[in-house]
């Protein structure tokens, strides 16, 4: 394995982490941090013109996700 390969599975492996910690820190009582969930439903209602900007985004950060993890 090549020294850049490892450092972006790390890169990969620090964002999940910061990831889980906010979402955790989000669900303690009284938390002002909005969760993951709430942030998908935002984005989600996001529409213009008629247009569902807010789904499409969504729909477009899956399919990168995909290709870019279960592509090979």
């Amino acid at each position: 394995m090549t020294l850049s390969r490892t450092l972006v599975i790390a890169g990969f492996l620090l964002s999940g982490l910061a990831l889980a910690a906010v979402e955790w820190a989000a669900r303690r009582p009284g938390s002002r941090i909005p969760t993951l969930g709430d942030v998908a439903a935002l984005v989600m209602r996001y529409d213009v013109g008629g247009l569902p900007v807010g789904r499409l985004a969504i729909l477009l950060f899956w399919f990168w996700l995909g290709w870019h993890f279960l592509a090979r």
